[in-house]
């Protein structure tokens, strides 16, 4: 008879080996899915729906809800086994390569290092009409506990709002002397978030002379925190990233060592009379 073991009773969880999913005893296997099939609800319906969890890996699939959404689309719960399992070793994911820093340090360090404020534009290019995510990074309500990028002294934000052009992106960078370009994007069907920010990275380029483009941050849920390079970007930031996180990127980014000088110099000190 299997050992029943519940989450929380003490034992450190897996890093290292080969794990599956914990539904009712360790090493089950079991997972909940959803999903909706363009079909009207019927034997046949509910019979697809199995077929599909089959071949997805659950085996036994057991389904435990479907309900007609309309005439012609039903929606369906299964819960199952999987058969497949997960090496932990090779899963690759991007780390914070950078500390977390309070706001009284970033200001310090910016105000140390650039002797000036550091300058962040932000917008929602494209179409995207959604600021939720800009403003949460943004404005100084921000997010999850956390002051935005408005609340920090040593650091100046344009929030430029949303259904932001490319071009009007590029022009308001150069305009206030940007060190730094941060473009949110939700909306993703066809890819959208894909090639606004592909489009947006070339136009810096474009603009820019080498070696002098922005600091360019995507963030959104639907983004791989890995796919910077393929983007054109310099880091991208997915779902529940806080601005604290932000805020700590952009001082190790421009104000620590770096292989890159900012995009703005420090002022000269005025000499006195």
């Amino acid at each position: 008879m299997s050992e029943r073991h519940t989450p929380g009773s003490g034992e450190a969880p897996a890093r290292t080996g080969v794990v599956r999913p914990y539904g009712d005893m360790t090493g089950d296997g079991m997972v909940q899915v959803s999903f909706t099939l363009p079909v009207r609800h019927d034997k046949r319906a509910e019979g697809a729906a199995l077929q599909l969890a089959a071949k997805m890996g659950l085996a036994p699939a057991l389904l435990v809800h479907a309900k007609a959404m309309g005439p012609d689309h039903t929606f369906f719960v299964v819960y199952g086994s999987v058969t497949h399992l997960v090496e932990l070793d090779k899963v690759e994911v991007v780390e914070r390569d950078f500390p977390l820093l309070p706001a009284k340090d970033v200001n310090a360090t910016i105000k140390r290092t650039l002797r000036r404020p550091l300058v962040v534009v932000g917008a929602c290019i494209g179409t995207d009409a959604h600021t939720v995510g800009i403003d949460a990074i943004l404005n100084i309500k921000g997010f999850a506990g956390e002051k935005g990028l408005e609340y920090y002294s040593e650091i100046t934000v344009v929030n430029l709002g949303a259904q932001v052009l490319v071009p009007e992106l590029v022009e308001e960078a150069r305009a206030h002397r940007a060190d730094a370009v941060l473009v949110s994007q939700v909306v993703t069907q066809r890819d959208a978030h894909i090639a606004n920010t592909t489009q947006m990275s070339a136009a810096f380029r474009e603009a820019y002379p080498a070696g002098r483009v922005p600091l360019l941050i995507a963030g959104g849920p639907r983004f791989e925190e890995g796919s910077a390079g393929a983007l054109g970007v310099d880091r991208v930031f997915g779902k529940g990233t806080t601005p604290g996180e932000v805020a700590s990127y952009l001082v190790h980014a421009l104000c620590g060592p770096a292989d890159r000088a900012p995009a703005r110099q420090p002022r000269p000190e005025r000499k006195s009379a």
